[in-house]
């Protein structure tokens, strides 16, 4: 929930939203980074709410339906603030899907195993030129964020590409 709990309060954070706009934010960004994929936000922030963490309140602009809209708390700009610091502290090891590959790799043939590494290694590489892309457009945005969670992947996916390279060298 602690997961959950920094990005509900961080969205927020930016200002007052109402639940479509938490999760289109969620669903267009952040899962394609952070990893975080919330089934329901509703109910997570009913307990922000319970909590003192976040308000909500019902608008009616124009003709427009009813909406509820969500905002941070004093308390909760206080525990967003906890829980960053907390978050960049945390080493959690990330996991790759490589691993476990690595792991019974030496069941391939040579060949086979350096073929696959090679079409791997496009994958990454294709996927690192993608986000480079990306990053050029979020700096003509001024979105500062999410170019910095762009650099980090950049630079997670060549370091892979670098070990992969290795790899196969010394499989040859």
């Amino acid at each position: 929930m602690i997961e959950q709990e920094l990005l509900l309060l961080g969205l927020l954070r930016e200002g007052p939203k109402h639940g479509y706009d938490i999760k289109t934010k969620i669903k267009h960004i952040l899962s394609l980074f952070a990893g975080v994929e919330l089934k329901s936000i509703y109910y997570p922030l009913r307990i922000l709410e319970k909590r003192g963490l976040v308000a909500k309140r019902t608008l009616k602009p124009g003709n427009r339906p009813k909406r509820i809209v969500y905002a941070l708390t004093p308390k909760g700009q206080s525990r967003f603030n906890e829980l960053l610091g907390k978050s960049l502290l945390n080493l959690k090891r990330p996991q790759f899907s490589l691993d476990l590959s690595l792991y019974f790799l030496h069941y391939m043939k040579p060949q086979a195993a350096c073929r696959r590494l090679r079409a791997r290694l496009h994958m990454l590489n294709k996927i690192s030129r993608g986000l480079e892309q990306m990053i050029k457009k979020s700096s003509k945005d001024k979105t500062v964020s999410l170019g910095r969670i762009l650099e980090h992947n950049v630079k997670m996916l060549n370091t892979e590409s670098r070990f992969i390279s290795w790899l196969i060298e010394s499989i040859h």
